[in-house]
């Protein structure tokens, strides 16, 4: 399959220029013509490499990759362009126009050259699986052959939406104990490399009346100047190794199993992750995707690998012949409470209804959680960051005025 630049006319003798994906340059005149449009002229994509694809080349070089909210601006705006009756083609070509980020615009223009290929939608999706994902694509392919296609960009839209908040929500939990602890790391620093030195010569001869904390922190610090270029070398590997180590599936899972057991914070990834299999999961049934191909898509997104494990035991296990909650009520990462209610939606027929519902109490678990980690941590940062700077001025305070006793 290759792409081919075409420039034509139609009846009314407007001109038009695009990109077609054919097996060959016969088959897409075949195709041109086949719609009824006269060509001026039809050349290999790639022949050459003129001024104007460069330029269009660093543009989305220097544009990066397309993020999420690009693929929900998408969903959103072709699920309006369905609904009010424009055709598959005339909406993404109306969305390439519109588009600004050079990358992503060409995407579209990709999907447009393949709708008029003659492939499915969710086949050009598929050529694009970083980007839309197996949820997005398996969705739309449902809907392909129930006929459903505006409804089902709706639901995608809807989805990617919670999924945004949700992230947005995790990630401002996070960011103020950081601020707060990259600050008291910054701050200790300061004052044993540049502070404490200069105390050296007013201690120096009088080591035998320190206290033992003041001693502490002159060798701590005399030990951080001398041997500073070692220790960065070392906080530098340390933190590349360990990022390293946390990329490998052993690490992984260390992470993992990490995240559920740290007291303060497990109750917030818990249901993180319940919430967003069970939303995955109930989308995917809602769409009228198979069901081991909604279980294998449910454990991809989960985000944790030992719930992926659960969810591969669950396909296993429904593979076999054998109900969703067979497996589930062998496991811990699910509250049982979960687990009955899911068997109760399968024996009723009403599975994909109850995993919304529940996947919604699980997301008002997680805002709550966010609320009482965030609530929690701010105090024993701040505690945290007290202590360590009032012990620092402590120890250099108390021998100034213990040698101002001694003087008078």
């Amino acid at each position: 399959m290759a792409n081919y630049k075409y420039t034509v006319r139609d009846s009314s003798g407007k001109s038009q220029t695009g990109v077609l994906a054919s097996e060959s340059l016969e088959a897409a005149a075949s195709i041109l013509r086949g719609q009824g449009l006269k060509i001026s002229s039809l050349a290999p994509a790639n022949h050459g490499l003129d001024r104007d694809k460069l330029k269009q080349r660093l543009a989305e070089l220097n544009s990066g990759k397309p993020k999420t909210a690009h693929v929900l601006d998408f969903t959103t705006q072709l699920a309006v362009m369905m609904r009010a009756g424009i055709n598959l083609r005339s909406a993404l070509e109306g969305i390439a126009e519109q588009t600004e980020h050079p990358r992503f615009k060409r995407i579209v223009l990709e999907l447009k050259a393949d709708v008029e290929a003659g492939k499915q939608f969710s086949d050009g999706l598929a050529r694009h699986p970083k980007l839309f994902g197996k949820m997005y694509i398996n969705m739309v392919r449902a809907s392909e052959m129930s006929g459903s296609f505006s409804d089902m960009l709706d639901r995608i839209a809807t989805y990617i939406n919670q999924e945004m908040e949700t992230r947005r929500m995790v990630i401002g939990a996070a960011i103020y104990p950081a601020v707060i602890g990259t600050m008291a790391v910054v701050v200790t620093v300061f004052l044993l490399t540049f502070v404490l030195p200069k105390f050296y010569v007013v201690f120096e001869g009088k080591e035998d009346i320190l206290p033992w904390a003041t001693k502490f922190l002159m060798n701590l610090s005399e030990f951080v100047v001398s041997k500073k270029l070692y220790l960065i070398l070392g906080v530098v590997a340390a933190g590349a190794g360990g990022f390293a180590f946390g990329k490998t599936e052993v690490g992984g899972f260390f992470v993992d199993k990490m995240k559920l057991k740290i007291p303060v914070l497990r109750g917030m990834f818990r249901a993180l992750y319940i919430s967003r299999s069970l939303q995955t999961m109930g989308q995917l049934i809602n769409a009228g995707v198979p069901m081991l191909d909604t279980i294998a898509i449910t454990g991809d997104i989960s985000g944790n690998r030992l719930y992926k494990g659960m969810w591969k035991s669950v396909y296993s296990s429904v593979k076999q012949g054998k109900k969703l909650t067979a497996p589930l009520k062998k496991t811990k990462l699910l509250p049982m409470s979960v687990v009955q209610m899911i068997a109760a939606g399968e024996d009723s027929g009403k599975l994909g209804e109850v995993l919304d519902e529940v996947s919604g109490y699980y997301q008002k678990r997680l805002r709550e959680a966010i609320k009482t980690v965030t609530g929690l941590i701010e105090p024993i940062m701040i505690i945290v960051m007290g202590a360590v700077v009032g012990f620092i001025a402590m120890a250099i305070i108390l021998p100034i005025f213990k040698m101002s006793a001694i003087v008078k």
